[in-house]
């Protein structure tokens, strides 16, 4: 018994490190998994009625994620439970914690031959664009070296040098040798990781230049909605560009209608206005179903989708704050689209 409580001890800050991953689809047939991670913004939660589209594409994978042998893996955006939580709020500073407990948790279920999808909104895209890119520049670690050690380490030598003798030689050790991942949608990536707060946010995104912005080598597919009409300087987006050496890859950034809000579906409630992220989200979905990722029958028809719809705008809540605007450049990148509804 008193060895039993030694090993837990050493092991609980890992538990800790995972537990707050909501995950669906218990347990499964050894086949070749689909493992889906989908990576909330800022105060978001799977809250009935104030979920974003990456809640809402949770909520209905879970339905298919046993007839589909589908791990699906929900991370909520960092929460204001309470002042001790606020630096972390304003400076996105749990970014780095959550990127290496939803890298953790794939690691410990993943096996050579099963497939990854990962989605994310706001600061959450920003989170699964780097997850994308450790797993590209270090690689995932093995279920057996999985370890919170681990863990750490694959992410420091990401955060500091990973280029790096010392990386290489831990990938070599540690990791497979090359882990593709399917598909990465994502929903109006900022540049300010932490909450868009007046003049705080100028600040914030400062302690996580390292992160990799560009498409990771080993993403087959990669599809991003942007908001056409956000004008506020903080929530300026991080595009993606075009990689060159790289014509086997799919990229697409689709401008739609709208604000960060309508496009991501962080509506505060106002659900009457969902019409716009429900064209985003179906949008995305259907990226993914072309993609293989298995949904439920009739999927489409529960969501009232309409570019035209009335949007959640810029001034609403903080949003109000924001005087500083710049209305967002389109075409720098010959991978940008601009939605029929805009054309019009």
């Amino acid at each position: 018994m008193e060895q039993r409580k030694s090993i837990l001890s050493h092991l609980g800050p890992l538990f800790k490190f995972r537990r707050r991953i909501k995950t669906s689809g218990g347990h499964h047939r050894r086949g070749p998994l689909t493992h889906v991670i989908l990576m909330d913004g800022t105060l978001s939660s799977l809250t009935p009625g104030l979920e974003t589209n990456t809640g809402l594409s949770y909520k209905l994978l879970s339905e298919v994620a046993q007839e589909a042998n589908m791990l699906v893996r929900y991370e909520a955006g960092i929460q204001w439970d309470s002042w001790r939580d606020t630096m972390d709020v304003i400076e996105g500073r749990g970014i780095n914690r959550q990127i290496q407990r939803v890298y953790g948790a794939l690691a410990s279920r993943y096996r050579p031959g099963d497939r990854i999808y990962l989605f994310g909104y706001s600061r959450g895209a920003y989170a699964v664009r780097s997850l994308s890119g450790l797993i590209d520049m270090i690689g995932l670690l093995r279920d057996e070296e999985a370890t919170e050690r681990n863990i750490r380490d694959a992410y420091r030598h990401y955060q500091t040098a990973p280029h790096s003798e010392a990386a290489r030689a831990f990938s070599k050790a540690h990791c497979y040798d090359k882990t593709e991942i399917e598909f990465l949608g994502v929903w109006d990536t900022v540049s300010a990781v932490g909450l868009h707060m007046p003049i705080v946010w100028r600040y914030s995104s400062v302690f996580h230049i390292f992160h990799d912005y560009m498409p990771a080598t080993n993403v087959k597919r990669v599809y991003h909605a942007l908001a056409y009409h956000e004008a506020r300087s903080a929530y300026a987006p991080v595009l993606f560009r075009t990689n060159p050496d790289l014509p086997g890859q799919k990229l697409q950034q689709m401008w739609f209608p709208g604000s960060h809000g309508d496009i991501g579906g962080q509506l505060s409630g106002y659900n009457p206005e969902r019409r716009i992220s429900n064209a985003t989200l179906v949008w995305m979905l259907d990226k993914a179903e072309g993609a293989g990722l298995q949904l439920p029958e009739g999927w489409r028809m529960r969501f009232l989708a309409d570019p035209h719809g009335p949007s959640i705008g810029m001034n609403r809540g903080w949003g109000k704050f924001f005087w500083l605007r710049n209305k967002r450049k389109v075409g720098a990148d010959p991978s940008e689209v601009l939605h029929p509804s805009l054309k019009y």
